[in-house]
Parts: structure tokens; sequence; C-alpha cells
């Protein structure tokens, strides 16, 4: 099957609107803010088109009956390209004045991979990187690499490749030439973002966590894979000498995964590694940022001894609606806007904006609308580590209010009769607070004997 690339361009002009939100608070508090994009999971599916045989919608539905498709897709589909360009074009439209933009990686669909090829997941990333770049000419984007991104999907290689040398093509209007060497070499780069509202300096590390991956059968028994353990520390040494703040971002996140009990997002040796260097320059992250799970959670990072808060971590959900059969929730597409200190780079806010699809479809319009302002909806001072940590002492008080929020959150507000108890909540909750592995466990086998 031949990947067009017409259909970028070529497309029915869409119906698009969102719902301006006016700052609140204190005006010469907003003048010290500054603002950043995160979208993830892009995952557009090429084949999405409608017909009667809602067997043959999509590709990524692998046969199964599309649940109820429209111009902006379907919880059985892959994203259409439709959906896509109204997420972007919503942020170009909005005024909401941004500095940069963080994409968190996974391009291409979930489809069979007789159905891929390498040149189709590079035409593929090419054409997305093209639609924000042609929407959005003037913003500084940090992009990573998904899971996705690569051909066969998950088996990402530690030196260079064809995948490598392409992307940093395609991502050379955002990045200078050192961080493209990097990229070239093992798929990720640090870089620095330059304001000219402080003389502080913030960093960017884009990870490639798919190294670390489970599935990934090259790296499986490798203990640095492409090197960039070693790059890392070293990379994070430099920024504490240089009085540096970094924000980390990447695809597959850090800690263990909030709807499967005992089961890393990463290869569990990993983890663990970077589980401690994140602990070692905590002083210098400022935040961390991921995609992957196509769900909106958050983790906060504890000291060695799991008594201070020392690390924020955020993962935003997918713009793609998809989710299989054997899932009961799925999730309404998002993406968000972070607020942050220009002076110091700490993390104040969060702004989520989300598309109700099935609303969306049935008006033939994309509606984008604010879903929750983090700090208004928990009742939290800012999105520090402290902040973070005082929220899930309340997560674990049963009956949470706060908890009922986080999860009609966690699936943006996707139509599910299914709540979060029990053991859920406990997945949960453990998944928010312990990154590494052994209090983690430590955490399930308490609730369970409560």
């Amino acid at each position: 099957m031949e990947l067009l690339c017409v259909w970028l361009f070529f497309v029915t002009p869409l119906v698009i609107s969102a719902l301006p939100v006016e700052p609140k608070g204190d005006i010469r508090k907003q003048a010290a803010t500054g603002k950043f994009w995160h979208v993830t999971d892009l995952h557009l599916d090429f084949s999405y088109h409608i017909t009667g045989d809602h067997t043959k919608v999509c590709l990524s539905s692998k046969g199964a009956n599309a649940s109820n498709p429209g111009i902006f897709g379907d919880f059985l589909c892959d994203s259409p390209y439709q959906l896509i360009l109204s997420a972007i074009q919503n942020i170009k439209d909005s005024e909401q004045k941004a500095d940069f933009m963080i994409w968190t990686g996974d391009s291409p669909p979930h489809i069979p991979v007789n159905e891929l090829s390498t040149k189709m997941v590079i035409d593929i990333i090419g054409n997305m990187s093209t639609t924000i770049h042609s929407f959005l000419p003037d913003l500084q984007v940090f992009p990573a690499l998904g899971n996705h991104d690569y051909w066969p999907q998950d088996q990402f290689p530690v030196e260079a490749s064809e995948i490598y040398t392409a992307v940093a093509e395609y991502w050379k209007p955002w990045l200078n030439e050192e961080a493209l060497v990097t990229l070239r070499k093992g798929g990720y780069y640090s870089q620095i973002y330059k304001s000219s509202q402080t003389t502080q300096s913030l960093r960017i590390i884009s990870l490639n966590t798919n190294l670390y991956y489970s599935p990934n059968k090259v790296t499986v028994n490798m203990t640095d894979p492409a090197d960039q353990f070693e790059w890392l520390e070293e990379t994070l040494k430099a920024s504490r000498q240089n009085n540096e703040k970094v924000y980390v971002i990447a695809h597959v996140p850090v800690g263990f995964l909030p709807f499967a009990a005992f089961t890393a997002a990463m290869g569990v040796n990993f983890n663990e590694r970077l589980v401690k260097i994140f602990r070692n320059y905590s002083d210098v992250i400022s935040g961390q940022f991921y995609g992957h799970t196509h769900r909106d959670s958050i983790m906060v990072l504890l000291d060695e001894n799991n008594e201070k808060p020392v690390g924020s971590v955020f993962v935003a959900p997918a713009v793609t609606p998809i989710r299989s059969l054997s899932e009961s929730d799925g999730n309404n597409p998002g993406f968000r806007l972070y607020h942050y200190d220009t002076g110091c780079y700490n993390l104040l806010d969060l702004w989520h904006y989300y598309l109700n699809l099935t609303e969306a479809n049935l008006k033939k319009e994309a509606i984008w609308k604010l879903e929750y302002i983090m700090t208004e909806i928990y009742k939290i001072k800012d999105l520090q580590p402290e902040s973070l940590e005082e929220l899930i002492q309340r997560f674990r008080k049963p009956d949470s209010i706060d908890f009922q929020n986080y999860y009609k959150n966690y699936v943006v507000h996707f139509d599910s009769i299914k709540g979060c108890d029990g053991l859920c909540k406990a997945v949960q909750v453990c998944s928010i607070q312990y990154l590494d592995r052994d209090s983690y466990i430590k955490c399930l086998k308490m609730y369970k004997l409560q």
C-alpha cells in the first residue's frame, strides 16, 4: 500500500472554533508568566474514510466495526487528518501567546507491520512536521521520537539509521546543529531555549526512551543503549555547572503504568537507572513531560528515602481517540498549555483543552474547549512537587472528590460508565506517587492490607 503525500495540503476547509478563556488573577503575576504547548500521539491514520462498511473505515481498527465514525474520527480508529488539523489550527488561532511547543512523538498509526514501511513512516513524520511548521511558522518546537516513529515499530537502533537521518532533516527548522548530531546518532538531543525575558537559561533534553521500551528487542540485553545514559548525566552535570534549568521531554514515560498493576512503562532496570539520575539532578530538572499512554496523568518524584517530593512529572493524553476493543475506557482528543515562571522555569499551572469527539462529529464542527485549569480544579498553589504531593494525599482518602475529578480528566471526559475504585484506584495512586520498583510494590501491598 503506497502512502500518498498530496493529502497534506488538499483538504476540505474545516469548521473549527474554540471557546476563549480570559486569564484570571493578578496582572502583575501574569506578566512574569511564560507558556508552552504540549501535543502528543497524533497517530495519523491515512486510510481513514467514511464508508457504509464500518469494518473498512480505518486500518487501525484492524477489521473491527468502527463505533460511530464521523469527519473527526472514531473511538476505534486513529486520527484522520481533519482531527489533527483541527488541533493545530486551534493552537494557531488561540489568543494564548506561547513561547514554544513540545511534541512528544508517535505520528504513524496503530496498524499491522506489513501495512507500513520505513519510507511510509518517514513520510508520515515528515507530513506531521510540515503541518506543524506550516501552521505555526514562528513557534519554536522541541520534538521527541515515539515508539511508533520507527519501522518495525518499537525496534529503535542504537546507531545511525535512515529514520534518524530523515527526522533530523525534517526538524532542522527547529533544532541547531549540535542537537542534530546526537539526533542522527541515537534519536536524542538537548538544546537551549533562549528567552528574552530572563537571563536564566532553560535546556530542553529530548530523550529517546524508546530505547528502553520493553518490546524493543534490539536493546533488551544492553546496559546503556546508544550511550544515552552517559550523555544524559554529562549533560545534566554541565547544566548544573552552568546554572541552567532543564525540562526533560520523551515519549515512553518513567515509572509504572496507571492502568496495569506491577508493569513499568519501560524495562525495569532502565527505569531504575533513570529514576536514580532524575533524583540526583532534581535541583536542575524543573519538569518532565511524556506521552505514550494516551491518558492524562501526573507523577511526583520522591527522594531516595521517599520523604521529600523533588520532581513534577506529567503525561499528556493523545490527540488520537483510539482504544482497543478490550478497553472499557477511551479518551477524547486533547492537548495542553503549561504556564511557567519566566524567572526560574518553575511550573505554575496547566490548562488542558479537549474535543468532545461525539459532539464534533454530530455538529461537523470541532469545538475545542478548556477542560480544566489544574490549580483551580484541584485547589493547589502551583505545579511544584510539594503541591502535587499534597494533592496525592487527598487522592488517597476514601471517596475522594479530587480523585474522582482526576479520573474524569484521566480519560479526557470519555463518556464511560466505569469508575475507578478498589484495585483500579490503588494502581493509579501508587503509580502517581512511586516511580521506583521497590516503593511501588510496597505501596500496592499496603493497599491490599487495608
